[in-house]
C-alpha cells in the first residue's frame, strides 16, 4: 500500500505542476465547451464547484445552467464521508468552507443528477486523479446507487495523464471537458 501512496503522490506533484502551466497561460472562455454539454441538460439538478488554487473556473457555465434549473457547490461535512451539495446562484452570498472552497451561506442542500468534478489529473479511459480525500469518489458511488449520475471531469486539457495509478474504489467519469475540447467514455 505504501508504494500505491507514492506513486499516488508522485502522479498528484506531476498533474499539479502541468495545471498551475496551463492556468498561468489561460485566457478567457475556459468554460465554453462546459456550457456547450450543459445546455443539452437544462433543467437537470446538476453541482460545480467553486475553483480554489489554479484549478479551471467553471462559474460561467454554471451561471448559464442556474436560469433553468437547480445549481450547487459541493460542502465538505467531515473527512470520511460523501458531499452535500448545496445551492447555488449566481450573486449569492458565500462564506469560506473547508480547503479554501467557498460555500453559499444559506445550506439548502439537494441532490445533482450531474456533477461537475474538479480533478489534479485524468487519462482518456475515464480516470481521475484527485487531491487524496476521496470525497467525490464516496459520493458517486452513494449517488450512482440511487439513479444514474452523470460524472464530468472538468480540467485543463495539459491535465491528461498517459496513466493513472486508480483503485477499485475510483469512481470514473463518463466524460471530461477541457478548454479545448470535449472527450466522451
Amino acid at each position: 500500500m505504501t508504494d500505491l501512496i507514492e506513486v499516488k503522490n508522485a502522479a498528484r506533484k506531476a498533474g499539479f505542476a502541468r495545471r498551475k502551466l496551463a492556468f498561468d497561460a489561460a485566457g478567457p472562455g475556459q468554460a465554453a465547451h462546459l456550457s456547450e454539454v450543459l445546455a443539452g441538460h437544462r433543467g437537470v439538478p446538476l453541482s460545480g464547484f467553486m475553483p480554489i488554487r489554479t484549478e479551471i473556473d467553471p462559474r460561467p457555465a454554471m451561471e448559464e445552467a442556474a436560469a433553468y434549473g437547480p445549481v450547487g457547490v459541493p460542502v465538505i461535512v467531515a473527512a470520511g464521508l460523501p458531499l452535500l451539495f448545496s445551492r447555488w446562484e449566481p450573486g449569492c452570498a458565500m462564506k469560506d468552507g473547508p480547503f479554501g472552497a467557498r460555500v453559499p451561506e444559506v445550506e439548502d442542500y439537494f441532490e445533482p443528477e450531474i456533477v461537475i468534478v474538479p480533478l489534479v489529473a485524468f487519462d482518456r479511459a475515464g480516470g481521475r486523479l484527485g487531491y487524496g480525500g476521496g470525497f467525490y469518489d464516496r459520493t458517486l458511488e452513494l449517488l450512482r446507487a440511487k439513479r444514474p449520475t452523470l460524472a464530468i471531469g472538468f480540467a485543463f486539457a495539459a491535465q491528461e495523464a498517459d496513466e493513472l495509478p486508480l483503485e477499485p474504489t475510483d469512481q470514473p467519469l463518463d466524460m471530461l471537458i477541457t478548454e479545448s475540447g470535449i472527450i466522451s467514455f
